[in-house]
């Protein structure tokens, strides 16, 4: 049933753009491949987190093409917390927080951990294994 309704779509494309002015094409082509970029670049988003002692090293990939380091000296308080992405931040995503909530990096649900740097700043990295994180900052002796 797939291929049948491939064939259909693949013939209808190709008659509109046989029989279409070359505006019209590249607003056909620009319908047709930003939404589909679109998706792609959501099935393939990722937040990639890890803490050792040295600190924590973090990339939202595809956005960030390096991975980026926090130092533990950087550090003034470090925990992990529930939060509510919608109300503090605005969804999911790179997002700035509202008022003193700092910026976050989360893909889906409503745990994270929280970082507020010695300068005031604060950043919400969100996670799927809070009891992981809790454990380790634990054994790391940073909570």
């Amino acid at each position: 049933m797939l291929g049948i309704n491939a064939v259909v779509v693949a013939a209808g494309l190709y008659a509109f753009f046989m029989e279409s002015s070359s505006q019209n094409k590249i607003v056909a082509l620009g319908g047709i491949f930003i939404p589909v970029w679109l998706v792609v670049f959501f099935l393939i988003m990722r937040l990639e987190t890890a803490i050792d002692a040295m600190g924590i090293s973090y990339r939202f990939f595809p956005v960030h093409s390096r991975t980026k380091r926090i130092l533990w000296d950087d550090v003034a308080e470090v925990y992990v917390r529930k939060y509510s992405p919608i109300r503090e931040y605005g969804g999911w995503g790179i997002r700035n927080g509202w008022g003193k909530t700092g910026r976050a990096f989360n893909v889906r649900g409503n745990m994270g951990l929280q970082l507020v740097f010695k300068d005031g700043k604060k950043l919400l990295i969100g996670t799927q294994r809070p009891d992981e994180i809790t454990n380790l900052l634990k054994q790391l002796g940073k909570i």
